[in-house]
């Protein structure tokens, strides 16, 4: 054939081709938010707060490098309090139109004072009716009548793959508008939290917490609450509360003023193809129980180690989150079914579960603050970047209060401090707060070094560490 015939040929099949493109394009273009964002964005508000920080500083006053009695005060002068206000922003959304509003509770944790603006520029002053640190969700009030309010959607019907839209106000900018996918859905994070997140791909920052994820029907479907970050800002995966939790959450908080979990005092692990088999398994479907309770429901109801979970009340069971799940929404004192697969067959057990309470000093004393970027801790005289230690993970150390150690440089780093260590102590005292930490560098003798408490792979240590060499 020709080039002359092959060009001709290809002129032809192209306006076939072209022929059929308008409906291929119809199909795959892509989504239109603006009527979401002009019907919806009214419900959804800016929140800003104001708390009071108190930390002990060194008693030397400012100014003194230099002067002839600096040393003399370095030295004897006591440590003081001083009190600062530190300020913080996140988003919410209205959802009944006398004023409730929804947010995360790391958003309002701690505030004195919180503000709640809207895009038309109206502020209010907002109370705390209650929050739950473990969903990270809170209900605020405002009092205000006759205001927008969001149309709700159930998350079960989201799918991989679906387009989502997200509101709120990151870095202060209101009222701003990203779009994604849902990635995953009933994600676990390695956290207290007892929430299956969404996962989506919106670009979420600082300020986005406590802001609604819309669906393609302008349905809230999730509150944005964290982002994966190793830089504190947005690198491609969020993750949301979906909203069913939430209003759940909501709805015990607003008549009961807390929330009521169950447990039955089990810990379980994922099957694997191999682990299922050695079981007798068909396939890695249900948890299986490898640790109870000793005094715990499970216990006293009868259930084994090496039991295998596969339905609670007749839902299926996959995973951990959907077993911590199945229970923890279950009202105490009321008894439940698990069928187990015990010895190469299925048993019924009945458990009744009791009510879940913050029995570990290190969760129930602390308070909440968000785990990532915005609890991270710089000592830049001594080359240490740290960030606090999250439930699970102080839980898992084995004590009160903690610093991880993200980098070392300078006279850390000479000291011998790795990234990974956590800081445990100072001395023979026990570590209770960033502020501890500052204030001992701070009231250093000069030329004398600060022997830090080192935990390392489970191995505790003392490293000295002399600030002057920093100078």
């Amino acid at each position: 054939m020709s080039v002359k015939k092959l060009i001709v040929s290809a002129m032809l099949a192209a306006s076939v081709l072209a022929a059929h493109v308008p409906a291929a394009a119809a199909m795959t273009e892509l989504p239109d938010f603006s009527s979401i964002v002009d019907s919806e964005g009214k419900a959804v508000v800016n929140i800003s707060t104001t708390s009071t920080v108190k930390e002990m500083v060194s008693g030397v006053p400012d100014g003194m490098e230099g002067d002839p009695f600096f040393e003399f005060f370095r030295r004897f002068a006591p440590p003081q309090q001083r009190e600062h206000q530190e300020s913080s922003l996140g988003s919410g959304f209205i959802i009944s139109p006398d004023g409730y509003l929804l947010t995360n509770a790391h958003v309002v944790a701690r505030a004195d004072k919180i503000t709640v603006k809207f895009n038309d520029k109206r502020e209010f002053q907002a109370r705390v009716i209650g929050s739950d640190a473990r969903s990270d969700v809170a209900l605020l009030k405002i009092d205000a009548t006759n205001l927008p309010v969001v149309r709700l959607g159930d998350p079960k019907n989201l799918k991989v793959g679906q387009w989502v839209l997200a509101i709120g106000s990151p870095f202060g900018f209101e009222n701003t508008a990203t779009s994604g996918i849902v990635s995953g859905k009933n994600r676990m994070l390695p956290d207290e939290s007892s929430v299956q997140f969404i996962q989506t791909d919106a670009a979420v920052n600082p300020g986005n917490s406590g802001g609604p994820l819309f669906n393609l029907k302008g349905e809230v479907v999730g509150i944005n609450s964290q982002i994966y970050s190793r830089s504190g800002g947005f690198m491609g995966i969020s993750f949301a509360i979906p909203i069913d939790t939430a209003m759940n959450v909501a709805e015990q908080l607003k008549t009961k003023g807390k929330v009521t979990r169950s447990r039955i005092g089990v810990v379980v692990q994922e099957l694997s193809k191999e682990l299922a088999a050695s079981f007798g398994l068909a396939k890695p479907s249900g948890v299986l129980i490898n640790a109870l309770d000793p005094k715990g429901p499970a216990q006293k109801a009868g259930l084994k180690a090496g039991d295998i979970v596969l339905r609670i009340n007749g839902q299926p069971v996959e995973n951990g989150g959907d077993m911590q799940r199945l229970i923890s929404d279950m009202p105490p004192g009321k008894a439940i079914a698990l069928d187990v697969w015990r010895s190469r067959a299925q048993a019924r057990v009945s458990v009744v579960p009791e009510e879940l309470k913050e029995e570990d000093p290190r969760i129930a004393k602390r308070e909440y603050r968000k785990p990532g970027a915005e609890s991270e801790q710089s000592l830049a005289q001594i080359g240490l970047r740290l960030q606090e230690l999250n439930p699970s993970q102080l839980r898992q150390a084995g004590v009160d209060y903690g610093l991880l150690v993200r980098a070392a440089n300078g006279v850390a780093m000479r000291a011998g401090i790795q990234p990974g260590d956590i800081i445990v102590g100072i001395g023979g005292d026990a570590l209770k707060s960033f502020a501890q930490l500052k204030g001992a560098f701070a009231q250093a003798k000069k030329g004398s070094a600060v022997a830090l408490q080192v935990m390392r792979q489970g191995v505790t240590m003392f490293v000295p560490l002399t600030p002057d060499e920093s100078k």
